[in-house]
């Protein structure tokens, strides 16, 4: 007997994405999937409807991450689907968070002057005479989070090493320049994640080019998930709530139309 063609295995959905038949179960019980049909053998079965969760759930990975999007089909499949979008909505509001914290970070490189560059250690007395700032002033940079100078053993004495004297170097000139400290904090993480300006400023076009990169990506998770919220409810109303066949028809609940 042939099988029918609206009817999937397993095996069938995982083939097309190069998955595991245990990845398939997994997201199912995870909720990702529907619910699967079950034969009299007691079989998994699934329909075009479990393809195309699928399809939007691997979609959504690039442009939004694993948990994200785990969390707007498991809210879609809830029938819940302004939860979905509302998750959606806080991936491109990070998005932009991102590329205003590129921009702050490429404005404040511009602003910098080359720096020496200090050898060895030096206590909290010798930094604050080589920069002409008070002890006082480092321990707030500190405080702020831009310097993370380690303690001395046996003195308890703060001890800037390399990278700190290099931070401290960079938040002096900032301010300098105007900047304020919650604008700084941003170009130092990127700073010390980066191993200095100089690699940093070569990292900025690879920056751009992953923004832009998952930007693109959301705009393929958003088709795919459309695809699928048009599969299984073609119209949200206002509300995040799926419409009536009445209302998508363009009548009105509880009237009949000739």
């Amino acid at each position: 007997m042939a099988r029918n063609p609206q009817t999937l295995r397993p095996v069938d959905l995982a083939r097309a994405h190069g998955l595991s038949t245990q990845a398939i179960r997994n997201y199912e019980e995870a909720g990702i999937l529907p619910a699967a049909g079950r034969t009299p053998y007691g079989y998994r079965t699934y329909t075009p409807r479990h393809a195309q969760a699928l399809r939007a759930f691997l979609a959504l990975i690039p442009g939004h991450g694993h948990r994200t999007a785990s969390l707007i089909l498991q809210a879609v499949n809830r029938d819940l689907p302004a939860e979905a979008l509302q998750r959606i909505d806080e991936s491109h509001a990070q998005l932009l968070d991102d590329r205003r914290t590129l921009r702050a970070v490429e404005a404040a490189l511009r602003d910098l002057s080359p720096m020496p560059v200090e050898r060895g250690d030096m206590f909290v007395g010798r930094l604050a005479g080589l920069l002409g700032v008070r002890p006082a002033t480092l321990r707030k940079w500190e405080r702020a989070g831009l310097i993370h100078p380690r303690r001395d053993r046996r003195t308890g004495y703060r001890v800037y090493g390399p990278a700190d004297i290099r931070d401290a170097q960079l938040v002096h000139q900032l301010r300098r320049g105007g900047y304020r400290l919650e604008r700084i904090a941003p170009l130092i993480a990127q700073v010390r994640t980066a191993g200095g300006v100089e690699p940093l400023e070569s990292a900025l076009s690879d920056w751009h080019a992953r923004l832009a990169a998952r930007g693109r990506a959301m705009l393929a998770g958003a088709a795919a998930l459309d695809a699928y919220l048009m599969l299984i409810s073609p119209l949200i109303d206002v509300h995040g709530s799926a419409t009536s066949p009445r209302t998508r028809n363009g009548g009105h609940p509880g009237r009949s139309r000739s």
